[in-house]
């Protein structure tokens, strides 16, 4: 019997450096996208200083260029019904491994709040009436992108109000915006540019084959996508717990087990216990070239991507974690978490190491926090989620 090997926390932290470019090692941004798999967009932030920690040499421009000039990259719903970038070839899977399962239940959501309406041609029936309401949709963006704002008032039916909560949380709000939601989860139409700075969360609507210059992909089926997710999933942050997967693509037990299954995992152990690689991935991993230091934005997926984080967090969670467990901006060496950092209120990148890491590390970060204000600039990097040591840096 093949003895089972140790990955220990050293080992571990050195593959992530190489797999998640933390040594800024990635050619291009499509490259640093596809090999975390997905990078959080909930924060408009994360994207724009997540990659440029990645890719040597990058502009904000050439940045906007890669997510809205060219066709490489899809910003989509996936994972715990957050907002991510995805490379596009990723993109069938990701949308039928993880996004279908979110679609159906929002489209469940959306129906009941139609059917709720009084003396509305939608309560009758609420999917023959938004099938309508979609194709109304295609039709106005077939001329060209249109903002939600344009679409409210060039697609009768778009404005029309429903109840969402009970009691004296119910509010009432325009159905289009959550149609265009669904929409997209459904792979048309897609987001293009934000309606103002690389900061700005609301996006120009496409329709598919005038974004990408073709029809919405032909996806494959749930059990091959999870397959394909699971294999990537374990290439870029393996060894992985079933835990660790199940978090990570917000699947049941049961969904992340017949993943795993189809795709033949190697045990090994680590100093957590046992966890999986892909087979043929659980070789030695060589020491790094140099000292990798690299400061990420809140929700980036090298801190965000394992459930059990010791091997990289250590005891610092309490200090670069909301109370809802959304990671705040980090500094990292040679694949660890050792303190974080923040804009100050005078613009400048403030850093606070919470462990000693020598005179030579020390510096390293000072060099690196400089470079990335100059980078930012005059533009203001206030993470949407805000951590305490975060608030503290900042001044808030």
């Amino acid at each position: 019997m093949t003895a089972v090997r140790h990955v220990d926390d050293d080992e571990r932290r050195r593959r992530l450096v190489r797999r998640h470019h933390l040594g800024r090692t990635a050619a291009t941004c499509r490259q640093a996208v596809a090999d975390v798999l997905a990078m959080h967009s909930s924060d408009p932030l994360t994207p724009f200083l997540g990659l440029r920690a990645r890719v040597p040499d990058l502009t904000i421009a050439a940045i906007d260029a890669a997510l809205y000039e060219e066709r490489g990259l899809w910003r989509l719903h996936a994972m715990r019904r957050t907002l991510w970038i995805v490379d596009r070839d990723d993109a069938p899977a990701v949308l039928a491994g993880s996004t279908a399962k979110v679609a159906a239940a929002e489209r469940r959501r959306l129906h009941g709040w139609l059917g709720a309406l009084d003396d509305h041609p939608a309560a009758a029936d609420p999917a023959a009436w938004l099938a309508d309401l979609e194709a109304a949709v295609h039709a106005q963006l077939a001329d060209g992108p249109m903002a939600t704002r344009e679409l409210s008032t060039t697609v009768p039916g778009f404005a029309t109000k429903v109840t969402l909560g009970t009691g004296r949380w119910a509010q009432e709000a325009a159905i289009g915006p959550r149609l265009l939601f669904l929409m997209a989860m459904d792979g048309d139409p897609v987001r293009g540019a934000p309606l103002g700075t690389w900061r700005a969360s609301q996006y120009v609507w496409h329709a598919h084959r005038q974004r990408f210059g073709t029809d919405p992909p032909t996806r494959p089926s749930t059990d091959q996508a999870q397959a394909q997710l699971a294999r990537r999933h374990l290439d870029r942050f393996g060894p992985v717990t079933e835990e660790d997967l199940a978090w990570w693509m917000g699947w049941t037990k049961a969904e992340t087990r017949r993943a795993l299954s189809a795709v033949s995992p190697v045990e090994v152990t680590t100093d957590a216990g046992p966890a999986w690689v892909l087979p043929g991935d659980d070789g030695p991993e060589p020491p790094l070239d140099a000292p990798a230091v690299a400061l990420l934005p809140g929700l980036d997926p090298s801190t965000m991507g394992w459930k059990a984080r010791d091997f990289y967090l250590g005891d610092h969670g309490a200090a670069l974690f909301d109370r809802n467990g959304n990671a705040g901006p980090t500094i990292w060496l040679d694949g660890r978490v050792v303190g974080g950092w923040a804009q100050g209120p005078d613009g400048g990148v403030r850093t606070r190491l919470l462990e000693d890491v020598g005179a030579d590390a020390a510096a390293l970060v000072d060099a690196e926090a400089a470079a990335v204000g100059a980078w930012i600039g005059d533009d203001g990097v206030t993470p949407r989620f805000r951590t305490p040591l975060e608030r503290e840096l900042s001044g808030a």
